[in-house]
């Protein structure tokens, strides 16, 4: 057996001889992350993959937060159907062209060629609206709040774990009001709720606020995001709500009576968080011995490793930790595999376990435990008789340090820039997120995005005034923009 001195140095050389450094090339780290970790397999399908237990045990973790969100907020669950006739998709043009490119196609149903084309869902605001409009009547059927979980179907030309599949699960929320006010009202609500679970349990801070025109949701008045910068300070979408005005409303007839008993067009929204989370989660914590996850979204939080488990009373000691953990709510695993410790360490390093306890004869005796920090690393000694309330002070403070060294990560590689030479130079020698002045019109989104593939993330709630220009123009400009380059 090795000293246990030994334990915790051997655990990390074998950890990076396992994956790519990010430092070296940050997207096969990621790949190698993603593979390693067992998050994820590819399939047989080009473009589509398999989403591994743990993977889909994250998965779970985000959507059971959100769901009980949800329902608190007064939402049902309800199931549409996976596929669009031709004729119900192309009732909203904007709609219609703005997935036109993403729409995959049933022709066929058994050997018979269907009369009209079926889209499989990329998503469901006509489906929602069509319904809607067969059991809408009265204001007292106000509001409807409804969210679905299911998967759609896109077909992306280039495909990447979690970030682009052809297929993938997300909850899509949608909302009718009988008026604008309460439409609004929710679609902000909503956006919040995303924020919370990105920055309360995903430990990701996050920018609120709206996108431009050339970037909000095909067929919405006003779309709103949350921003997240990742590891490498490139940008990842983490959530969006929109608001539709009663543009859908109108084109599906869907109407009732208000109080007046005067027929109206409702208010409608719709809002949708993917497991592209996940990939967020991935570059924003990893490093260079894999995943890292926060305590309040790792499927296990703590993993107990028995050393010389051949010896008496190892292997029952360490299920009386784990019995006593899992009594005080926490989500607990012992791994009595016959793997070596030091394979056991990198294992449960590379999946990202907050928290690792090691037990042996010599801490036994001692009446003792060895905990090991996923985050920083650090080991500490804890007296059994304390375990339950340390592993607790423990992960809630994994929980909060993995936050504030993201929110460090935003703040020193968010930088100001007032003209093209200085957002030149932002890219070329630092990357990550500028703020800048814009002008407001599209033409100057074009311009970044066809010479130096940047993209205007979002118009932020936290407005600054950083002059009276355009940086990229030289206009008059009185909105603040964050841009970047986004995965």
């Amino acid at each position: 057996m090795l000293p246990e001195k030994w334990r915790f140095n051997m655990s990390k050389d074998k950890k990076v001889q396992q994956i790519t450094d990010m430092e070296q090339d940050f997207a096969k780290w990621y790949t190698d992350v993603v593979t390693h970790a067992k998050l994820i397999s590819y399939s047989g399908a080009k473009g589509f993959f398999v989403l591994r237990p743990y993977g889909y045990a994250i998965w779970e973790n985000i959507q059971g937060i959100l769901d009980r969100r949800f329902k608190e907020l007064g939402h049902e669950n309800v199931s549409m159907p996976l596929l669009i006739p031709q004729s119900l998709l192309q009732k909203e043009k904007d709609h219609v062209d703005g997935f036109a490119p993403e729409c995959a196609w049933v022709t066929y149903g058994g050997s018979e060629e269907l009369e009209e084309r079926m889209c499989i869902r990329p998503t469901s605001e006509t489906l929602f609206c069509d319904h809607w409009a067969q059991v809408v009547t009265s204001w007292r059927d106000l509001p409807m709040l409804y969210n679905q979980w299911c998967s759609v179907l896109r077909w992306e030309k280039s495909t990447r774990p979690f970030l682009r599949h052809r297929e993938f699960l997300w909850q899509e929320g949608h909302t009718l009001h009988a008026t604008a006010k309460e439409a609004i009202a929710e679609t902000l609500q909503m956006l919040e709720v995303y924020a919370e679970l990105f920055e309360d349990y995903l430990a990701m801070p996050v920018i609120r606020g709206k996108k431009t025109e050339k970037e909000k949701f095909a067929g919405a008045v006003n779309t709103y995001a949350i921003e997240c910068m990742m590891h490498d300070g490139k940008a990842l979408q983490g959530g969006t709500s929109h608001y539709f005005g009663d543009g859908f409303t109108k084109v599906f007839d869907i109407s009732f009576a208000d109080k007046n008993n005067t027929l109206t067009a409702p208010f409608e929204t719709s809002w949708g968080l993917s497991t592209r989370s996940i990939g967020g989660l991935i570059m924003t914590h990893g490093d260079n011995s894999g995943l890292k996850l926060p305590p309040r979204i790792a499927p296990t939080q703590v993993v107990i490793i028995p050393i010389a488990a051949h010896k008496e009373g190892v292997l029952s000691k360490a299920e009386e930790l784990v019995s006593c953990l899992k009594a005080a709510g926490v989500r607990v695993k012992s791994d009595t595999s016959d793997q070596s410790p030091g394979w056991k360490f990198a294992e449960h390093e590379m999946k990202g376990i907050p928290l690792r306890i090691e037990i042996g004869p010599r801490d036994i005796d001692s009446n003792e435990c060895v905990a090991v920090r996923r985050d920083n690393g650090e080991k500490l000694r804890i007296a059994l008789p304390e375990l339950e309330k340390t592993v607790d002070k423990l992960l809630e403070d994994i929980q909060k340090s993995m936050f504030e060294r993201a929110k460090e990560n935003l703040r020193k590689n968010t930088r100001q820039a007032h003209n093209m030479d200085e957002i030149e130079s932002i890219l070329r020698e630092h990357g990550g997120f500028f703020e800048s002045m814009w002008c407001g019109s599209r033409e100057c989104e074009v311009r970044l995005k066809d010479e130096l593939s940047v993209t205007s993330r979002c118009i932020p709630f936290e407005q600054k005034r950083l002059g009276d220009v355009c940086a990229i123009c030289g206009a008059k400009a009185d909105t603040m923009v964050v841009w970047g380059i986004a995965y």
